[in-house]
């Protein structure tokens, strides 16, 4: 396995780690009094104003971005803030178990986005697919209850396009490094998020620092989850790190039971075991394609010219 490979799958884990810890501490911040969306708005501000501040400091040559990614980054931004606000309107309708297993479907999605791309997933895909659609189900089976079917269809509306963004990104990633990408995609979702913060009345939050500690803590692993996420992108593609990102629902639950007392089942238990399978069989995957493949409904987002005197390798 090359090292790029290896860096990838290591990159798409820790997205899937950060991105499994935000939960605590969103429940956290929103326990003691904050509300969901302001969390959300600030989180995403201070991680965009946090990754903008590093690279202007210490990589001011990953600032470059030509025009066609640069819509690239700011589509897919505006994308996964709509999707957002589809995800947190179907949590006001059904329950957050059953929210979390339609938006784990996700990866169905990036396949079908990128097969529409001119990527069909392979067969060994398809079959880890296929183990993960019932190990998500049972890592979040709560029991039946009565499903509201416009909750149903926000939740499977913002997980589509919470995926369509994963396509978008990984053909700009073919041609820029992961933190520029991940810092305009930033600026873009903050653009969407700002609004919310500054235009909404009696919009406050709290001075008090219980409250502002989960919210530094969510913003930090918001900061690192969208850079492991486009590192993952770029070195092993949208499929396999929509895949890989699954862990996350595993992750969640094992911090809910040393933090929060919670116990799995032996049912997810079981979801634990399907799920762990469909992540081991990474290592058989074949290496996505390294250059953009020509034509597809986003070849338009590649650059056809990228200059071999850039301060940075297009595969960093």
């Amino acid at each position: 396995m090359s090292n790029l490979r290896t860096q990838g799958i290591v990159a798409a884990l820790s997205s899937a780690v950060f991105l499994g810890m935000a939960p605590v501490f969103g429940r956290r911040a929103i326990l003691f009094g904050a509300a969901p969306l302001t969390v959300v708005a600030i989180r995403t501000l201070l991680a965009a104003l946090v990754l903008l501040l590093i690279i202007a400091i210490f990589r001011r040559q990953y600032l470059y971005i030509y025009p066609a990614g640069l819509l690239g980054c700011i589509l897919a931004g505006w994308i996964n803030s709509l999707g957002s606000l589809f995800y947190y309107s179907a949590l006001g309708r059904i329950e957050a178990g059953v929210g979390q297993l339609l938006y784990s479907l996700y990866p169905l999605f990036v396949a079908l986005w990128l097969f529409l791309d001119r990527q069909p997933p392979s067969r060994l895909t398809v079959f880890r697919l296929s183990l993960t659609i019932p190990a998500v189900y049972l890592l979040t089976q709560t029991g039946a209850t009565a499903i509201d079917p416009i909750g149903v269809m926000q939740m499977l509306i913002g997980a589509a396009l919470y995926a369509l963004h994963l396509p978008i990104n990984q053909r700009v990633l073919y041609d820029m490094p992961a933190p520029t990408v991940a810092v305009y995609t930033l600026l873009a979702m903050s653009a969407i998020v700002a609004p919310i913060l500054f235009f909404t009345p009696h919009n406050t939050i709290s001075m008090n620092l219980n409250v502002w500690w989960p919210i530094l803590g969510l913003t930090l692993v918001t900061f690192l989850s969208r850079v492991a996420l486009f590192l993952g992108v770029k070195h092993i593609g949208g499929m396999q790190t929509a895949i890989l990102g699954l862990s996350e629902v595993l992750i969640t639950l094992m911090m809910a039971q040393v933090w929060l007392g919670e116990k799995m089942s032996a049912w997810q238990w079981l979801g634990a075991l399907l799920l762990c399978s469909s992540l081991a069989l990474i290592g058989a995957e074949n290496s996505p394609p390294q250059k953009s493949l020509p034509g597809g409904w986003l070849s338009w987002l590649s650059h056809p010219r990228i200059s071999s005197d850039l301060p940075w390798n297009p595969r960093e």
